[in-house]
């Protein structure tokens, strides 16, 4: 009787073993390897924006659009400027794959003239975890 309980235990572990995915099991193989959660991968339509000649005074805003080509969902942490004439806002929610978003910037051309650029720096959990934007103008000063 204890022969044939050993012999009934060793087959259970044969088949057990058969059924742990290793070579020769019955699961299918897959690309990703178990914890691996992939990226993101934050990428811009455009990455500068030239507003041409403007006014002093005069506010203008510009919309820079991207993809979260990744795999993994994308999260923008923070998105700051060179200087406070220029505001940028964004979604804080996450984009999944393959989804779009936008980031908005305002410049604001009070008290400035002649040549202006600005650096938007965007920071996320992409695999690029920072990204740098860029605005420019030409400001007219107004006669006084």
């Amino acid at each position: 009787m204890r022969k044939g309980l050993a012999i009934n235990l060793i087959l259970i572990l044969v088949l057990a073993a058969g059924c742990t995915g290793r070579p020769g099991g019955s699961q299918g193989s897959s690309s990703t390897q178990p914890g691996d959660t992939g990226k993101a991968i934050l990428t811009f339509a455009e990455i500068e924006h030239d507003f041409g000649r403007i006014n002093e005074g005069e506010k203008v805003g510009c919309i820079f659009s991207f993809t979260n080509t990744g795999t993994a969902n994308l999260l923008i942490n923070n998105a700051t400027t060179s200087c406070g004439c220029t505001v940028p806002k964004y979604d804080r929610k996450p984009i999944a794959p393959g989804s779009k978003g936008s980031i908005e910037v305002v410049f604001d051309a009070a008290g400035r003239n002649g040549i202006q650029t600005k650096t938007i720096t965007v920071q996320s959990n992409a695999a690029a975890p920072v990204m740098l934007l860029q605005i420019k103008a030409e400001v007219i000063p107004n006669d006084k």
